[in-house]
């Protein structure tokens, strides 16, 4: 019989006085190591000893009595919603004299503090208590999915809760001798105006991130100039942006990037200027300093797309039937299930199979304007024909059903039912400022213009 270690053979024999190795193992070894029979024999002895050396002293040494760390114990909760609710339990050392336990709880789809109580098996009329204190009621009703709230008790006794209301506040309960007691701790954020001007070299968020702003904010003037620029397709070495947008800071610390106030891009030697204004319903838009609307009736490319794999082109050579025949629209490669947005608002005129478009939505936009969406793998849930959509709602999903070669979105435009290029038909804009706000709109729009000159000027004196 013999056994295998690795490339050594180790042999066993059988004899009067039970099984023995076969001496030749040491052989084997000292030709595999080039070391002679009588080291390696010296050398496990030595081993042997050494090790037998620690036993000992590790027996007649007195261990010391170990410290006990915080157990904590991370737990899921099963749900049937998207959302999981993620439960850290910590429980304090016992040197703090508390015994309390810390449960950070992730909020999930359609949780309330009523059921998040009765999961985690606490006091519910503690719960009770806590939402009859004054102001308090509302605050505790409006989770919001993903959010954490932490929670004290002690063996299923409420002790306190902390939830942050929002950046600056946040609602603290506390357990008193005669029930409950909820204060707000204030910590407000400080606002400062940044003023920016890039110079473009290879993509907008390339140069943004090598002169400190944010992406965040880059792709705030993105959206903002979306609708004239195509980032993927139109940027061109030597554009640049200019930007004056809000820093938030907490305690003298960064928290984020504001809202962008003003911005101005060069593209190709085009300028384009944009304010933002808020409107009477809170809403916020930007506009042109001369009230034009930034926004277009009609978005210019309706997915994220990776790049263009086949353009507007009356004569192309179809790449599966291969003859010549007329592509009406534009495709835009994208991996697989990447969203698909409708280019404008309208009404679902046509969703189902539709020849060689595979799967296929029509949108009829009003004013004598379609879109058509074809290759899809699969449509969004809502989009029954006959309902109405809004601009950037998601429809459908990229596939290459049809007769496609990749998966790719098929993007029409039809005026008056003939096709237009989608990347260079005049989209029409949405509405300009209304008249009644015109006056207050330049008087806003003013020293924000303002800005960018004396960003741009200083920036000239600084390069000089």
């Amino acid at each position: 019989m013999h056994k295998r270690f690795g490339e050594i053979r180790v042999d066993y024999r059988d004899g009067p006085y039970g099984r023995r190795r076969d001496p030749r193992f040491f052989d084997r070894l000292a030709r595999l190591s080039r070391w002679s029979p009588w080291s390696i024999a010296c050398a496990l002895a030595i081993t042997a000893a050494v090790l037998l050396q620690g036993g000992r002293h590790a027996a007649v040494v007195p261990s010391a009595r170990p410290i006990p760390a915080p157990a904590t114990e991370v737990a899921t909760v099963a749900a049937p919603s998207n959302v999981r609710a993620q439960i850290t339990i910590q429980e304090l050392p016992a040197t703090a004299g508390l015994g309390f336990a810390s449960i950070d709880i992730v909020v999930r789809n359609n949780d309330t503090l009523d059921r998040i109580f009765r999961r985690l098996q606490l006091n519910v009329s503690d719960l009770a208590q806590i939402r009859g204190l004054p102001g308090t009621r509302q605050t505790l009703d409006a989770l919001r999915p993903g959010e954490e709230i932490k929670v004290m008790h002690r063996d299923g006794t409420l002790e306190g809760l902390v939830r942050q209301i929002n950046e600056s506040q946040t609602l603290s309960v506390q357990r008193a001798s005669d029930g409950f007691q909820a204060q707000i701790i204030e910590n407000p954020v400080e606002t400062e105006l940044v003023h920016k001007r890039v110079r473009i070299d290879t993509s907008l968020f390339e140069a943004a991130n090598a002169n400190g702003v944010s992406d965040q904010t880059a792709l705030a003037i993105a959206n903002i100039f979306g609708w004239d620029v195509d980032f993927v397709l139109d940027i061109r070495e030597g554009d640049e942006f200019t930007a004056v947008y809000e820093k938030i800071s907490q305690d003298g610390s960064y928290v984020r990037d504001g809202a962008v106030l003003a911005a101005e891009f060069v593209n190709d030697g085009h300028v384009y200027r944009a304010v933002r204004y808020e409107m009477p319903d809170g809403r916020a838009e930007y506009f042109t300093p001369e009230g034009r609307s930034m926004h277009r009736a009609f978005l210019r490319a309706p997915v994220d797309f990776t790049r263009i794999s086949s353009r507007f082109n009356p004569r192309r050579r179809h790449p599966i039937l291969n003859r010549i025949r007329a592509h009406n629209g534009v495709d835009y490669a994208a991996p697989t299930g990447t969203p698909i947005r409708a280019a404008g608002d309208g009404r679902i005129h046509f969703r189902g199979i539709k020849g060689g478009y595979g799967r296929a939505i029509v949108i009829e936009h009003g004013s004598s304007v379609s879109t058509l969406y074809g290759h899809m793998s699969r449509f969004a849930r809502t989009t029954t024909p006959g309902r109405r959509i809004k601009q950037g709602e998601v429809i459908g999903y990229v596939g290459q059903s049809g007769l496609a070669s990749g998966p790719h979105l098929h993007y029409e435009y039809r005026l008056n039912g003939v096709h237009r290029n989608p990347q260079t038909v005049q989209l029409p804009a949405a509405k300009p400022i209304a008249p009644e706000l015109r006056g207050d709109f330049a008087l806003h729009a003013a020293p924000l213009v303002a800005e960018i000159e004396l960003t741009k000027s200083s920036t000239l004196v600084a390069d000089r």
